[in-house]
């Protein structure tokens, strides 16, 4: 008896005998779909092998058996050196959307706090770097709006995910994960959690009242809004447009008086998120914006809110509230507030940060390419919607 000279392949790949047969029913001119049937796979696996194992020296697509196995087993030669340690131009392009410094709006590059690679994942409660943090989904398609015809430019976004998770794809360095959104150290999946809201609203200023101009994101204006908290009562206000994905952050400083002394019931709200505070931060950032691209806002039941009344007498804005419990009505924001935790980790003083670095981290994250926009930055969304003249008001450059 002799024995395998080589371990038998798993049943996800297809044998000798399956590509012969594949090789008869394609020259009888049987369809993909017909021939998925009769060998038992998917039609999708039967049209990538007759893309990819086709004899190509004849100068047509031909397929037949024999030279189809002998690519599919050079292909499956390992090791297999990674197309990352390989090229160093894509190597350094990946890099730099993965991990490269956030600037502000005015070029100069803003640090962030300085933390230390640990080997592990950081604490729910701890600072995390900063940096451009593109996820390597947005980075592969991105490689191919910037480098159209030119395939060594181009990657999978599994393969950024391996070189950073799989020992041995060393091409980029294992603490690069810290840039990651999530900033595991290994890939496991992540929780979900729900925020409750909530109840002050009347039913005139329901979500359900929104017009429905809003509802299919073709008509700009309208936004979604919501806080992020952190420790000691500190919070950032985040405003994002429901049609570019265009982020505005509110600055929501301490009011004067608090910390100084016991804290009072009932008393106003110092804290820099109270119902004041917000109102004033709304107005200032809203009114920068021309009067079309001010047509609604909607937001959860949250009582910092409880002055929508005056916000709208101050900016012409109508205020929209959400079902109680129904994040998903604001299903864009609650993704920008996701984002924005990898700069502002829940458990962490989100007041030691100025106006300037929330100016820096919106603009990096309006600079991040978006997967509903077609790969588009959202500012490149708003400037070309500005340009276009649909918003009915000329680029200001």
């Amino acid at each position: 008896m002799f024995g395998r000279s080589a371990k038998p392949l798993s049943g996800r790949h297809l044998l000798l005998a399956e590509r012969e047969e594949l090789a008869i029913l394609r020259a009888q001119g049987t369809g993909i779909r017909e021939i998925a049937r009769w060998v038992g796979r998917s039609a999708s696996t039967v049209s990538r092998e007759l893309r990819r194992n086709a004899a190509t020296r004849s100068g047509g697509l031909e397929y037949r058996a024999t030279v189809a196995q002998w690519h599919a087993e050079r292909a499956a030669r390992r090791p297999k050196p990674a197309k990352l340690a390989a090229n160093a131009a894509l190597r350094t392009y990946v890099q730099d959307r993965l991990s490269g410094m956030i600037a502000a709006p005015s070029g100069a590059a803003v640090p962030g706090p300085t933390v230390p690679w640990k080997g592990r994942r950081h604490g729910p409660r701890q600072d995390r770097r900063w940096a451009k943090a593109w996820s390597p989904q947005q980075i592969a398609h991105r490689l191919r709006l910037d480098f159209p015809g030119d395939a060594t430019m181009h990657i999978s976004h599994e393969a950024i995910y391996q070189s950073l998770y799989v020992q041995g794809r060393g091409a980029l360095r294992r603490e690069l994960t810290a840039c990651l959104r999530t900033g595991r150290a290994l890939r496991v999946p992540r929780e979900r959690s729900r925020r409750r809201g909530k109840s002050f609203i009347v039913p005139e200023v329901m979500i359900s009242e929104r017009p429905a101009e809003a509802v299919d994101r073709a008509v700009p204006g309208h936004w979604e809004g919501d806080l992020i908290l952190g420790l000691g009562g500190s919070a950032i206000g985040t405003l994002v447009e429901r049609t570019t994905r265009f982020t505005m952050l509110l600055h929501l400083p301490p009011m004067d008086g608090h910390g100084c002394g016991p804290r009072v019931k009932n008393g106003p709200a110092l804290a820099g998120h109270g119902a004041e505070a917000v109102r004033d931060a709304i107005a200032r950032a809203i009114t920068t914006l021309p009067e079309q691209l001010r047509r609604s806002l909607t937001w959860d039941q949250g009582a910092e809110m409880s002055q929508h009344a005056q916000l709208r007498i101050d900016t012409g804005l109508p205020v929209y509230f959400c079902d109680p419990r129904s994040p998903w009505q604001r299903g864009t924001n609650e993704n920008t507030n996701g984002l924005l935790r990898q700069y502002f980790p829940k458990g962490t003083d989100l007041g030691a940060h100025g106006a300037e670095d929330l100016k820096a981290v919106a603009a990096t994250l309006n600079g991040r390419p978006r997967k509903t926009l077609g790969w588009k930055t959202p500012a490149d969304a708003l400037d070309e919607l500005l340009q276009s003249g649909q918003a009915g008001v000329a680029t200001t450059g």
